[in-house]
């Protein structure tokens, strides 16, 4: 195990609870009506399609607030996260909203060992994800390995030209590598990005980038087959802070001339 998943785990763990109890995530929505979705599955419903009886997978599925929401859309669900306090969160919530979800507690690069070859129609990855990946190829090949021929990747992100951006600067600055880079971006932030006053004991984290043509190379390579990508003007949470506005969906994105920042992206892609 690299240095980096001990020390994103430990931040990862204490982040949990927070994040649980915290409005953003909306747990009591989600035990109060058994049609609410997350907003960031709510965002992308169109283009998801129907999902009744399918068998997925949502990688580094957090608290699963995302990998329920796909399981109320008919998927039956399986959850992978390398944090085990996220995942007793996450079990507590399918249990107090009646859905049988299957977590498992995993490092990202051991998803085939923990979840096994070829038994996915959806592989499914949500916002925040891939920047605490220190390698995309690899990434990729678990992607390709989970997927059964037919089944298909399902993934938003942040943009990397969003990751890219220094927040502390009072216009939008490029201060980060937009590029896969060796050495990790290593912060120490005692808050995390939900409205709590508690700060984070373990409040280091190591983070990568990686550029959009990157991440398509390395799902080509893998032997996947690019059917859709489409590029946002906004986030589920305001990256950068002072500089954005929250739409009614819960959407953000720039208050001064939104149309210049590529702010997220979905891509799909399907094994042949």
């Amino acid at each position: 195990m690299g240095d980096y998943v001990a020390v994103n785990r430990a931040n990862w763990d204490e982040r949990a609870d927070l994040h649980a109890a915290s409005a953003g995530y909306g747990f009591a929505r989600f035990v109060a009506d058994p049609h609410h979705l997350s907003d960031v599955v709510r965002f992308d419903r169109p283009r998801l399609g129907e999902l009744r009886g399918l068998r997925g997978v949502h990688l580094q599925c957090h608290i699963g607030t995302d990998t329920l929401s796909l399981a109320r859309l008919g998927a039956h669900m399986s959850g992978l996260d390398c944090s085990g306090a996220a995942l007793a969160r996450a079990r507590e919530l399918a249990a107090a909203t009646g859905t049988e979800i299957d977590y498992r507690e995993g490092e990202l690069y051991q998803a085939v060992e923990v979840l096994g070859a070829g038994g996915f129609d959806l592989v499914y990855t949500g916002i925040g994800a891939l920047c605490w990946l220190p390698e995309i190829n690899p990434w990729a090949r678990v992607v390709a390995d989970l997927l059964r021929p037919g089944g298909r990747l399902f993934l938003r992100e942040g943009h990397p030209v969003l990751w890219a951006i220094d927040e502390t600067q009072p216009q939008p600055t490029l201060g980060y590598p937009y590029y896969e880079h060796a050495e990790p971006l290593v912060f120490d932030e005692p808050q995390t990005y939900v409205d709590t006053e508690r700060p984070l004991a373990n409040s280091v984290t190591h983070s990568w980038n990686h550029g959009l043509g990157e991440i398509i190379t390395a799902l080509l390579a893998a032997g996947l087959r690019l059917t859709g990508l489409v590029e946002h003007d906004s986030v589920p949470w305001q990256a950068l802070p002072g500089q954005m506005s929250v739409d009614e969906a819960g959407e953000w994105r720039l208050t001064d001339r939104p149309e210049r920042l590529a702010a997220s992206y979905t891509l799909q892609a399907v094994k042949p």
